[in-house]
């Protein structure tokens, strides 16, 4: 019985290194999540930093509520830099036009 128990307990330690929360592909599939999120909370942002450019012809000044999970790092005259996540996982759009990519602003 105690052998059963030690094969059993090894098979599901295996098992988990390869499908579990640690796991190179948990690890990808909660990246590409992130991406995506990312993405569509910039393009919120963005709707709404071109709403404020529309009336005052400028980024300068443009504010976002903490609910878009972005942060506008930095906003001038015809430009400005989002950014979103934290540690390893940051992204940021130059915008406007822009499109996603690692790093911070």
């Amino acid at each position: 019985m105690l052998i059963v128990v030690a094969l059993v307990g090894a098979l599901w330690a295996m098992d988990a290194r390869k499908n579990g929360p640690t796991s190179q592909n948990a690890q990808r599939v909660e990246a590409q999540a992130l991406q995506l999120s990312s993405a569509a909370n910039f393009g919120t942002a963005a709707v709404q930093l071109q709403a404020y450019y529309a009336e005052n012809n400028t980024f300068v000044g443009a504010t976002l509520p903490p609910a878009f999970a972005v942060q506008l790092v930095r906003a001038d005259a015809t430009s400005y830099c989002l950014q979103s996540g934290t540690g390893t996982a940051v992204q940021h759009v130059v915008g406007p036009g822009g499109t996603p990519a690692a790093g911070p602003c």
